[in-house]
């Protein structure tokens, strides 16, 4: 006896979207949306991220994978924006260690190697193949030597970075440096070497080596806790001061400004003269908890900061439009005694 199945059109569909889950290309894995910014990064979970780009928003990008410690740190303009937790190389499928740039970029790449697989917002690090991409995060190396990353967090760096970003995956057993991460400073070269740059000595107020980086975007970072301020331009170290503070106990909060350049023509006879002011428009950073966030406006906190004034009027002439500076109750030293304190330096693209 046979029985003849007849399938109606709304049956159809229906079969066929129960059918999609497994043939979806869509995929996601990790955390939907970012922890907050100052979560310690031990304490995120696999498939975790934090994620804050407007701290610098230009400059060179640089991303140091520590196998380690299974964590993905991205840099830009020397300042730390983000850090995902990763799975790479599994035994037998190890993750190479050392200096990469971005070879390709393919947001919906597919592996040929291994049955068509889906690697969303693949960056190819070697000619072989390595990668990093969004990817399987079962907290612990999984992979076949890719670098997986939680898919939102793969997705906006994918949207952030060059071709030819700078990519450095260290291990104990090679760059033990870059395995100590400060809070917002990264203290890498982009070829994996560890750039000396010395402390400010007991009667030095200020260093000022604009040399080292002549042209660029700049970020300035001000720590109370620290009592400095540090410039950097194009993820260069080129300045750093001693800064006092009134009522030093006191909090300030953590505040992102960015720069807006108004230029103000003065003509006095047949002189003509450009004079340039600067607004600052102002982000309170609420992810962060260092301190009570109780901050006032940035007239206020400039006005309960003393740095010397010769450093500050050789800082003025570099600010641009775009220039960040970031007030902050939190350390942005490295605070061993005797450890030199060192910058991220790279250029992608040359």
């Amino acid at each position: 006896m046979t029985t003849k199945h007849t399938l109606k059109p709304g049956n159809y569909f229906l079969l066929i979207f129960a059918f999609l889950p497994f043939c979806s290309d869509a995929q996601f894995w990790g955390a939907k949306k970012a922890r907050p910014f100052d979560t310690p990064k031990d304490s995120l979970k696999k498939g975790e991220y934090t994620w804050a780009p407007e701290l610098a928003p230009r400059g060179p990008i640089v991303v140091s994978v520590s196998l380690d410690e299974q964590l993905a740190y991205t840099y830009r303009n020397g300042v730390l924006i983000g850090i995902a937790t990763t799975s790479t190389g599994k035994k037998g499928h190890e993750t190479p260690t050392g200096v990469f740039v971005t070879l390709l970029k393919d947001a919906k790449h597919r592996s040929s190697k291994y049955n068509n697989a889906a690697m969303p917002f693949t960056q190819r690090l070697t000619n072989d193949g390595i990668s990093l991409h969004a990817g399987g995060l079962p907290g612990y190396p999984s992979s076949h030597g890719c670098v997986h990353l939680p898919s939102e967090y793969a997705r906006q760096l994918f949207k952030e970075s060059p071709l030819g970003m700078t990519v450095i995956i260290t291990n104990k057993t090679k760059f033990p440096e870059a395995l100590n991460h400060p809070s917002f400073l990264s203290q890498i070269n982009s070829d994996g070497t560890v750039q000396e740059h010395e402390r400010l000595s007991t009667t030095e107020k200020y260093r000022w080596k604009p040399e080292l980086a002549p042209d660029g975007p700049v970020s300035i970072l001000v720590s109370r806790n620290d009592k400095r301020m540090v410039v950097l331009r194009n993820g260069i170290e080129i300045g750093r001061c001693k800064v006092n503070f009134v009522n030093e106990n006191d909090s300030l909060g953590t505040v992102l400004y960015q720069a807006h350049v108004q230029e103000n023509i003065m003509i006095k006879g047949k002189d003509t003269t450009v004079q340039k002011t600067y607004k600052w428009a102002s982000y309170p950073l609420t992810d962060f908890y260092y301190g009570n966030q109780q901050h006032g406006n940035l007239e206020d906190q400039l006005a309960r900061m003393k740095p010397p004034v010769a450093f500050i009027a050789k800082l003025a002439d570099i600010i641009a439009e775009g220039s960040t500076m970031m007030i902050t109750d939190a350390e942005i030293l490295r605070k061993t005694t005797g450890i030199k304190m060192n910058i991220v330096s790279s250029h992608p693209g040359k």
